[in-house]
């Protein structure tokens, strides 16, 4: 790879590609764009978790829905619950009456998953906003296999996330992701589904 290659996927925010340090606590903001599409091919709970909700910009689509939603985090960015909240702590076995939907911290994706699946109730559903690169492991392969998602909605175009939420500073993505949807209990085949 020649010294130039590297500057050509920064801009485009393709963080395997880029020397640019990534944000402190992994905060990557999600286009709100990706709430609305989900919300187009899932019905969720009226009570919805939003377990790493950033400034809130899936927690606000997911409100001008119709949908109660309690936002958490673990740093306070002027949204949600000032308390912060470690979803990766939480001890409650099906103890949450609703379902997620979050765009958890990449490094800690597995972990969310794991958690989410097991803070909900039988038949509630956990939506997750990963990298399509999330599909590949074999320690992931072992959590798909185990738990299958019900339904991964495959983004055709790409959607955005903002480091720091500064969706200004970027104009394009070179990532492509897609929602990962689990319904607690399931245990038949992931159904692959493209959107936008």
């Amino acid at each position: 790879m020649n010294s130039n290659s590297k500057s050509i996927w920064a801009p485009l925010g393709a963080s395997n590609h880029t020397n640019k340090i990534r944000q402190e606590h992994d905060y990557y903001a999600t286009e709100p764009r990706a709430a609305e599409l989900l919300l187009e091919q899932e019905s969720f709970a009226h009570l919805i978790w939003e377990c790493a909700c950033g400034a809130g910009h899936l927690s606000k689509v997911l409100e001008q829905a119709g949908h109660e939603v309690i936002s958490t985090d673990l740093i306070y960015r002027g949204f949600g619950c000032q308390e912060p909240v470690d979803f990766l702590s939480e001890r409650g076995e099906c103890s949450f009456d609703g379902d997620i939907i979050t765009n958890p911290p990449y490094k800690y994706a597995m972990k969310f998953v794991e958690q989410a699946i097991k803070v909900i109730k039988p038949k509630a559903k956990a939506a997750m906003f990963l990298k399509l690169t999330f599909l590949e492991g074999k320690e992931r392969r072992k959590l798909f296999e185990a738990t299958p998602p019900r339904t991964v909605y495959v983004s055709s175009s790409r959607l955005m996330c903002a480091k720091n939420g500064d969706f200004k500073q970027y104009s394009s993505s070179a990532v492509a992701y897609a929602w990962f949807v689990w319904e607690k209990g399931y245990a038949g085949d992931t159904v692959i589904k493209w959107i936008n």
